[in-house]
């Protein structure tokens, strides 16, 4: 149950659901609301219409006794003269509000009727003899027909009769049709309202459910790719144009670029596996030997492999540690002194390094690694250079520029970007005599992108870093 309540499709349905039922109800009401004001008031003006009818009779000379007055039951009237005396009720008229009423219409004889109250004793209509008040009062009340208690609506008319005697005509409208109409109204949407909920639910289910499928088959798919770790498997692409296919597109991305860093971690342990074997094989039997014959202990070999040993796992701890994410230090670093500096702690080199323009600029950044990716490049050109390397620096705008060259033959045009890649070299510099493991070139370059540069081959033999001037 809570499985259900929980997925989407459940929430959806319910919410719509909820909108609709209150929408649905605010909107009853108001209809109920307007359709009773609108009723009560066609009631008022039934009432009024009977009232002035009666009115005018009495207005025009017509005895009270005479009075053509409207059906008890459905118009029940009431005329009242001064002090509340009734002068003339309908057939079958028993009582108004709770008060019995009985016509009587000998003069100064109080008879049961209506209250004073009901009835204003002082003339402050101004109405001639013969008139009938434009006024008229609204009043809902009850009244007595035939033994029957009902809700009328009571309109009241004062009027004056040819001899000057006022008259107060009550006459009311039933609001039994009113009442039902309403009632019809209500009962008919207590029972279209849950009906109509469960329809909307019910849509709502299905269309969400048909939306939400492409989402249930990527996430099969994700949970077999989980179970199977195959990651060059893809989800379901839907035709759909829609948040859902933009889904499954960058999902596929996302498993893209997962199976690309995977299998390029499996090429670099394996790498370095292989690149780990030969000096720790060498180192091994060098000491094997040595162990057994002191004497043909080769120390300067035993040495040159423990610190090619050294070398590369310090290159695999730092390319760990960038594929980690570790950022450079937030430090300013300026580009001509470390030239100058790094240039000049070289020793052993094949070829004097050359410097060339040195232009001021400071770099924000780590400068233990900025001086690797020097070291890396001066290693690299003494290794393929056939007479000199060359360093310089130079501001092009907002890029502080360090180049390295030297007069060897250069790279290939096809091979410069995969010399970057890691454990890779080159034919010709595939001897492992000088320490090169392959992966001088693709830290350099992880380095540079985290400081927010480049580093690339502008011409066959002269390697380019770039890095933003700092502030």
């Amino acid at each position: 149950m809570s499985r259900v309540l929980g997925s989407v499709r459940a929430r959806a349905a319910a919410g719509a659901t909820a909108v609709v039922a209150l929408a649905l109800i605010a909107a009853g009401t108001a209809v109920l609301l307007v359709l009773r004001a609108n009723l009560q008031d066609q009631a008022g003006l039934q009432a009024e219409v009977a009232a002035r009818e009666v009115a005018a009779q009495i207005a025009t000379g017509t005895a009270y006794g005479k009075l053509d007055l409207p059906d008890g039951e459905d118009h029940p009237v009431v005329v009242a003269g001064d002090g509340g005396r009734v002068l003339a009720v309908g057939e079958d008229v028993r009582a108004v509000d709770g008060k019995p009423v009985r016509a009587q219409q000998k003069p100064g004889t109080a008879g049961a009727g209506l209250s004073e109250d009901d009835d204003d004793d002082d003339d402050r209509s101004g109405l001639a003899p013969g008139e009938v008040d434009d006024d008229v009062v609204l009043r809902d009340g009850t009244a007595q027909v035939d033994g029957k208690v009902a809700d009328y609506r009571f309109a009241v008319v004062e009027a004056k009769d040819t001899r000057g005697g006022k008259a107060t005509v009550r006459a009311g409208s039933a609001l039994a049709p009113e009442q039902e109409a309403v009632g019809s109204v209500r009962t008919a949407m207590l029972i279209g309202l849950p009906l109509l909920c469960v329809v909307v639910a019910g849509v709502t289910w299905l269309v969400t459910r048909r939306a939400l499928r492409p989402v249930e088959g990527i996430r099969g798919e994700m949970a077999a790719i989980t179970a199977s770790t195959d990651l060059s498997r893809r989800v379901p692409v839907p035709s759909a144009q829609d948040e859902v296919g933009r889904l499954a597109r960058t999902t596929n991305e996302t498993l893209a670029a997962l199976e690309s860093s995977v299998e390029r971690q499996r090429r670099f342990v394996a790498d370095a596996s292989h690149e780990l074997r030969s000096p720790i094989a060498s180192l091994r039997t060098q000491l094997e030997v040595g162990v057994a014959h002191p004497e043909l202990l080769d120390v300067p070999g035993a040495v040159e492999d423990t610190v090619r040993l050294q070398r590369l796992a310090a290159d695999l701890l730092l390319l760990a540690r960038l594929d980690a994410g570790e950022r450079p230090a937030d430090a300013r670093v300026e580009l001509a002194a470390m030239v100058r500096e790094e240039t000049s702690q070289r020793v052993g080199d094949r070829f004097p390094v050359g410097v060339g323009e040195l232009a001021g600029g400071e770099v924000a950044g780590s400068r233990t690694q900025l001086a690797r990716v020097l070291g890396n490049l001066l290693d690299n050109a003494q290794r393929h250079a056939a007479g000199s390397v060359r360093v310089s620096v130079v501001r092009e705008g907002e890029w502080a520029v360090l180049r390295v060259e030297d007069d060897g033959p250069g790279v290939p045009e096809g091979e410069r970007e995969r010399i970057f890649e890691r454990f890779v070299r080159l034919d010709d510099a595939r001897a492992r005599d000088d320490g090169g493991a392959g992966l001088g070139l693709a830290i350099a370059r992880d380095v540079a992108v985290r400081h927010g540069g480049s580093l690339g081959v502008r011409t066959g033999s002269v390697f380019e870093l770039r890095l933003p001037v700092a502030g």
